[in-house]
C-alpha cells in the first residue's frame, strides 16, 4: 500500500509539473498513462485524471495570477459558462462508449495540435497588450471550453488556449491564465459527476494530487522563463505525444 502511494505520488509530482507549465492541471498527459500503463478504461482515466487535475488547476491558477494578474472581465464570462456547460458535457461523456471516447479524444487533440501549428508557423507574432474582443464573446468560448472539458475531462483549457492566442490576440501566458480560470470550475462539476457515476478510482487520484501539488509551481515558473515561440512549440509537442499514448492504448 506504501508502495503503491510513493508511485502514484511520484506520477503526480511529473504530471504536476507539466500541468503547470502548460496550463492544463496535468490531466491531459495523466489519461493516456492512466489507461495505457495501469489499464484503466478511458472514463476512468478521465475521472481519476480529474481528482489530481482540480486541485492542481487551483494552484496553477493562484501562481498565474501572481505572475501575471488575470483580468476579471475576461475570466468572469469564462468561469460561468465553463461551468454551466461542464456539467452537459459530463452527462453525455459518462453514457457513451469508452472507445468511442478516447478516439474522440485523439481526433480532438490532433485537430487542437495543428491549428497551433498553423499559428505557429504561419506568420510572425504580432506583440499585444489586451484581447481584440469584449466579455460577451470570452462567454461564448466558455461555453464551447466548458462542453468540451466535461466531455473529454480536461479539453476545456485545451481548447481555450489556442483560440485567446490566435483569435482574441493574448499572449500564450496570459491564454494559459486564463485557460485556468476556466477550468477551475468545470474541472470541478466534472469530477462530480463522474464520482457520483463511479467513474473514478479516489485510491489512485488522490496520491496523484498530493504529488501534483508538490511540483506543478516548478512549471508555472519554467512558463514564464521561456519564449513565447518555444512555450508554443513545447505545447503543440505535448499534445502529440498525449494523442500517441492515447492510440497505442486501442
Amino acid at each position: 500500500m506504501l508502495i503503491d502511494f510513493a508511485m502514484y505520488t511520484t506520477l503526480g509530482i511529473v504530471l504536476g509539473a507539466m500541468g503547470g507549465l502548460f496550463g492544463i492541471g496535468g490531466g491531459l498527459i495523466a489519461i493516456p498513462v492512466l489507461g495505457l500503463w495501469f489499464g484503466l478504461d478511458q472514463q476512468i482515466a478521465q475521472g481519476t485524471a480529474l481528482v489530481m487535475s482540480v486541485p492542481n488547476v487551483f494552484v496553477a491558477l493562484y501562481r498565474y495570477h501572481q505572475r501575471n494578474r488575470i483580468d476579471l472581465r475576461q475570466a468572469l464570462p469564462l468561469v460561468v459558462m465553463s461551468f454551466c456547460f461542464a456539467w452537459l458535457g459530463s452527462m453525455l461523456a459518462v453514457g457513451l462508449d469508452a472507445r468511442s471516447i478516447r478516439w474522440g479524444f485523439i481526433g480532438f487533440l490532433l485537430a487542437i495540435t495543428l491549428y497551433n501549428l498553423i499559428k505557429l508557423y504561419g506568420g510572425p507574432a504580432r506583440p499585444v497588450t489586451g484581447a481584440r474582443y469584449g466579455w460577451p464573446w470570452f462567454g461564448v468560448l466558455g461555453a464551447v471550453a466548458g462542453t468540451t472539458g466535461g466531455l473529454f475531462g480536461v479539453g476545456g483549457a485545451v481548447v481555450a488556449a489556442p483560440v485567446l492566442t490566435s483569435v482574441f490576440g493574448t499572449s500564450q501566458v496570459v491564454a494559459q491564465g486564463l485557460s485556468l480560470a476556466l477550468a477551475a470550475p468545470s474541472t470541478s462539476v466534472t469530477l462530480l459527476t463522474y464520482a457520483v457515476h463511479d467513474e473514478v478510482n479516489w485510491l489512485m487520484g488522490v496520491p496523484m494530487a498530493v504529488g501534483g501539488m508538490l511540483s506543478i509551481s516548478w512549471g508555472v515558473k519554467v512558463a514564464h522563463a521561456l519564449s513565447e515561440r518555444k512555450l508554443r512549440g513545447f505545447y503543440c509537442a505535448f499534445l502529440l505525444l498525449c494523442a500517441a499514448l492515447l492510440a497505442i492504448k486501442i
